[in-house]
């Protein structure tokens, strides 16, 4: 059998993936590997899809883990503070925003980054229909 390539046959529903996001065989693999290994690291994170991709949120609230280091941030990185500004949510919950932030925080500060780049000016600018009718 030297010399002889076998190919590897996805499940359909695999196929239908790659072919939905337009990608590779590999990344139809390998993200949702990457974002298990990133699950089980952080328990208590899950990851959607939205506008803007793949994202992680805290599970149960709907709220992308970025959304609440932004916020703990503007409230001077104080756990009390934070702790005040989400108090609907669990401990757990809030821990697993920063702990995910503590891991990756390449990828939020990424994020924050883009959201930062949408000011005001810049949504009307960008989004006319968003403006209020005169």
């Amino acid at each position: 059998m030297a010399g002889k390539s076998r190919g590897l046959r996805l499940p359909e529903d695999l196929e239908r993936e790659k072919e939905r996001r337009g990608t590779s065989f590999s990344a139809v693999v390998v993200d949702p590997l990457r974002e298990a290994v990133r699950m089980r690291r952080v328990p208590g994170i899950v990851f959607v899809d939205g506008a803007s991709g793949r994202r992680a949120v805290v599970a149960g609230t709907g709220l992308d883990v970025w959304e609440i280091v932004a916020t703990w941030h503007e409230v001077g990185e104080g756990y009390r503070a934070l702790r005040e500004s989400y108090d609907w949510l669990t401990e757990p919950q809030l821990r697993a925003a920063l702990g995910y932030y503590e891991l990756y925080p390449e990828e939020v500060e990424a994020r924050l980054a883009r959201e930062e780049w949408w000011t005001p000016d810049r949504v009307s600018s960008e989004l006319p229909f968003t403006r209020p009718r005169a």
